[in-house]
């Protein structure tokens, strides 16, 4: 194990979290066929495998399990390291490593691409996953700043609301319910539906909404990508609740509608999340400020739409 490089360490923790070589050699900008050298490798150091692979499936080994906290605490413990020297140098350079939720990849990367004009020397490094991936990884202290809808509550966490995030429910333009100027709630849950993943958080505000009604939808799908359940709304399989910054094109080409549903949309906020017993680096809190300074009324010309500081939380 004393012979085990940094580099093998990012590798496995990235295999680690996607549990597919091909999706974390996208991750790390390398082959897959290094990913498995890199693996293979670092099993040699410890003398056990660290994956079982049945097919093109992978899983964590027991040992595998028992190293990945290792391995969490020492990339952790590195970035703790570059955050400090980053001080001493201030903002012409540094690393931010930042997660979203998926709905966020609609409008933050343009965000960040914003920042980046004005801070060319600052890297960025950019994860995507649902809510419950997010939580865990500021909980493992893998990311600087996490961009999402619903803060946690799962952990001791600072969560700052910069711009209004509207969600609605849709259907294709041909569906039943599309040309109807009005619609009761409780008519919703009688029309299958199409619904992100357990663990997001557009699928427990639907839920939260549903549960209000004492109503239970029939969620004949499940998945994982808003672009995959816009597909199959306009296909006329179902309907979905979805976030309104999803649907910019759509709305625009008249491929979906947004349903007649009163007290919609629901009006939530973005939130810029961190944890409070990390202190920022020069970069990492640059951004921050970049965020809550300019976000709201970013977000409000990208989408054409008024920012608002008085949208309900």
């Amino acid at each position: 194990m004393k012979n085990a490089t940094f580099r093998q360490l990012r590798v496995f923790n990235e295999a680690a979290r996607h549990l597919n070589f091909a999706r974390a050699a996208q991750a790390l900008h390398l082959s897959p066929p290094a990913v498995t050298q890199q693996i293979k490798e670092l099993e040699g150091h410890i003398g056990l495998p660290l994956f079982d692979r049945v097919g093109r499936r992978i899983n964590l080994t027991t040992t595998g399990e028992y190293m990945l906290v290792y391995v969490r605490r020492i990339l952790a413990t590195i970035k703790e390291a570059e955050d400090a020297t980053a001080r001493l140098r201030g903002l012409a350079g540094g690393r931010v490593v930042v997660g979203m939720v998926s709905t966020a990849k609609y409008l933050f990367p343009h965000l960040l691409a914003d920042f980046r004009r004005k801070h060319p020397g600052v890297e960025v490094q950019l994860h995507t996953g649902n809510r419950a991936e997010l939580v865990r990884q500021l909980g493992d202290n893998e990311l600087d700043l996490a961009f999402m809808g619903h803060p946690p509550t799962e952990l001791a966490a600072r969560a700052e609301p910069f711009a209004a995030h509207p969600l609605g429910f849709v259907a294709a333009p041909t569906h039943p319910l599309a040309s109807l100027s009005r619609i009761s709630p409780d008519e919703l849950a009688n029309w299958p539906w199409i619904a992100r993943e357990p663990g997001s958080g557009t699928r427990a505000l639907m839920e939260r909404f549903f549960h209000t009604l004492e109503a239970r939808p029939t969620i004949v799908m499940e998945m994982t990508s808003n672009e995959a359940i816009k597909q199959a709304v306009m296909a006329g399989m179902g309907l979905s609740f979805l976030s309104l910054h999803t649907l910019a094109l759509e709305r625009e080409h008249g491929l979906l509608k947004v349903l007649a549903v009163p007290d919609t949309p629901i009006m939530r906020r973005w939130h810029v999340v961190s944890l409070p017993a990390r202190v920022l680096s020069p970069a990492a809190g640059a951004l921050r400020d970049h965020v809550l300074a300019e976000g709201a009324g970013f977000i409000a010309g990208f989408f054409g739409q008024r920012p608002s500081s008085t949208e309900a939380a």
